[in-house]
């Protein structure tokens, strides 16, 4: 390493049911009636003060809780009810807990954690329209406890406990044995039982979520649930995978008593309730300003505060977080002190905003830390959307291939920084083709592909025509402001080849839903890949989430197909060859084979061209707050794609105030520009 000097329903709730009564067995957490009075007026209004969302009355009450057990009943070859005398026998439970604790036991507690947004997130809901938005990390992905998750610091892929206290794999039964840690609650209060992990399988089968990809992980990747008692249950999956456990552990269940209301009006009657769960943090009505800013509050004596795997993170009491729309605003509330952190992930900031010989770092006020870590990468790149006129001709698709000059991004607006991405899959170790060459800037190329589609014809603006007059133009759309001039760099380039890139720079969530409901011609982001075994293909690549019905049933096109909308597929890709291996590649219970078949796949995706690849950058920098601590001489856990990801920082009130007296009194510290390279790969 180098060092270089219902929003909780559990605000003010009046009457709450807890039935846990399945099968007639008693075991498990129960809460009795003393306790419940004492949580519904004690701990939970500790935590809130406004009782409701805004905008709750404006539907009225119903009770829907009977519909989850007639649904239930209904589908007795999914839900599945048995005893633990029913338990195989020769199980191997796992623990998880030989493995190393994450964060630095030198962490303190408290502090509120201030952090910019770009915009306003569109809904709390996690599930549904509109809900896959840049907020959601932190009241999802970074936040909650799941069953069990893949451990960020290990070079095996293993996993470590949640709110599993253990679990068995059966690859025989192609099943998951899973048992509740006795102590896991909701963020509410409310013990974690199997009905609401029975509860949770009814709800993301529901269509009303408007949520593809829940239904079909619910109901396909995870094909059956057993209740054993209240704290036992098994999940079945169709194959017996590789990755089983991960899959089988590496989710939530929501809480059944909070979603009595739950209907076919879901996406506009949760729209602002924030859902109790496992994590150890909030969000009270009164803390939604919105279009300004919201905090998330740190639940009081939350339930896994002590685990081996917690106690070390989720360390600030409060994180406030405000809409700064322009990346030079909020960079300047971070020089004021305003804001704990600031990405300097572009070159522009690192070296010429914030450089080494900036006065507040040489005073040791603000640090620079740069991180290299092992993580797949978020697949920045062009998505262009085949449903759209012109770009359902593979040779217009090719020539924006070639006419995109990736490499100049990668000199000029990163300064070296940043490598060209490959594939759609980049940093899944063997599951990579390393032999996957992206194609490179060739005007003359895009040029010859652009003619093969009817464009030959150069106008006076210099761009290319058909034989119609028709102008060789599309328009690109992001939300990402901070990266503006790669767009500048894109089209400048592309007019080269005679392609004409009409901007479109609107906020991060609006252009994303533009996205997802497939309305754009090129869409320029990325998907934040997790810590996974190997990539995930279905749901950006599968025809299931391009059309509703793609194809008749002799595999020609279905000529009255309808796009469908708020899924992960922005190119509309629908092709058979590439469902038909998705499809084996998510049967497959061989490693060496899913290798194949995913290089293949990139293959194919390569072949078909609708997205160019764009670059990827294998560390992560920022500057923060000299009271902004992380572990010292590591910094942050091996597989992570950013520094708050596994909440390991912690902010120092003491550091804070010697901080704020400094400034004024003059004295200095000294400076810290640090890179941690203890992870780097050749």
């Amino acid at each position: 390493m180098i060092m270089k000097n219902h929003i909780l329903k559990l605000c003010g709730i009046s009457a709450l049911v807890l039935a846990l009564a399945a099968c007639g067995d008693q075991e498990g957490p129960m809460v009795e009636q003393g306790d419940k009075a004492a949580w519904e007026t004690g701990r939970v209004s500790n935590i809130c003060k406004q009782a409701t969302v805004p905008d709750r009355d404006e539907f009225p009450a119903v009770d829907n809780s009977a519909k989850v057990d007639e649904y239930i009943a209904a589908h007795p070859e999914f839900f599945k009810f048995a005893s633990v005398d029913d338990l195989p026998k020769n199980l191997t439970w796992e623990k998880g807990t030989d493995l190393p604790e994450i964060g630095s036991d030198q962490a303190i507690k408290g502090g509120t954690y201030n952090e910019r947004i770009q915009d306003f997130p569109r809904t709390l809901r996690v599930v549904g329209p509109d809900s896959n938005g840049s907020f959601r990390p932190f009241i999802l992905d970074y936040v909650r406890m799941y069953f069990a998750r893949p451990h960020p610091g290990t070079r095996e892929f293993q996993l470590y406990p949640g709110i599993a206290q253990e679990w068995a794999v059966s690859r025989e039964d192609k099943k998951v044995y899973i048992r509740i840690n006795p102590a896991a609650r909701f963020s509410d209060g409310m013990p974690i039982t199997t009905d609401d992990v029975m509860f949770t399988f009814y709800m993301m089968q529901q269509k009303f979520l408007i949520a593809p990809w829940y239904n079909d992980f619910y109901t396909n990747i995870l094909s059956g649930v057993t209740r054993y008692d209240n704290l036992t249950f098994s999940v079945s999956l169709p194959d017996a995978r590789p990755d089983m456990a991960y899959k089988a552990l590496n989710w939530e269940p929501y809480p059944k008593h909070f979603f009595t209301e739950l209907g076919e009006d879901y996406p506009a009657r949760y729209q602002w309730q924030f859902v109790p769960s496992s994590g150890p943090y909030v969000v009270c009505p009164e803390d939604l300003k919105k279009g300004r800013s919201l905090t998330i509050r740190h639940t009081p004596d939350w339930w896994a505060a002590d685990n081996r795997f917690q106690k070390n993170r989720f360390n600030f009491d409060k994180l406030r977080f405000s809409v700064i729309r322009d990346t030079p605003k909020s960079f300047e509330a971070f020089k004021a002190g305003e804001l704990e952190r600031f990405s300097l992930q572009l070159a522009e900031y690192w070296y010429d905003k914030l450089p080494d010989d900036d006065a507040d770092v040489q005073a040791g006020y603000i640090h620079k830390s740069k991180f290299i870590n092992v993580h797949p990468r978020p697949t920045w790149g062009l998505w262009m959307n085949q449903a759209r006129p012109l770009l359902d001709n593979r040779d217009i698709r090719l020539g924006i291939n070639y006419a995109s000059n990736w490499q100049l991004v990668a000199d000029k607006f990163y300064r070296g920084d940043a490598a060209r991405m490959r594939t759609t899959a980049d940093g899944f170790g063997l599951m990579t083709d390393a032999t996957l060459q992206p194609r490179g800037f060739d005007p003359e190329k895009a040029r010859e592909h652009f003619a093969k589609a009817g464009f030959a014809v150069v106008g006076d603006d210099g761009i290319l025509r058909n034989a119609e007059g028709q102008k060789l133009s599309l328009t690109l759309t992001t939300g990402y402001e901070r990266l503006k001039d790669i767009l500048t760099i894109l089209r400048e380039e592309a007019l080269k080849a005679g392609f004409e890139l009409r901007l479109e720079l609107i906020d991060a969530t609006a252009s994303f839903k533009k996205a997802s409901e497939k309305k754009h011609d090129i869409y320029f982001g990325a998907f934040a890949v997790g810590y996974e075994m190997y990539p995930r293909y279905w749901e950006t690549y599968h025809s299931d989430n391009a059309y509703d019905v793609p194809f008749l049933d002799d595999g020609s096109i279905n000529p009255d197909r309808a796009l469908k909308v708020q899924t992960n597929n922005l190119q509309s890709m629908a092709n058979p060859e590439i469902d038909r291996m998705i499809d084996r590649y998510r049967t497959s219970e061989d490693l060496d084979e899913m290798r194949d078949i995913a290089f293949k796949l990139e293959d194919a995706l390569y072949e078909d061209a609708s997205f160019v690849p764009g670059f990827v950058l294998p560390f992560y920098r920022i500057g923060h707050q000299r009271w902004l601590r992380f572990p010292e001489g590591t910094f942050n856990e091996m597989h992570t794609r950013s520094d708050v990801q596994f909440f390991v920082g912690w902010i120092d009130e003491e550091m804070k105030a010697e901080t704020l007296a400094a400034k004024k009194s003059g004295k200095t510290f000294p400076p810290q520009i640090n890179i941690y390279d203890q992870f780097e790969q050749n």
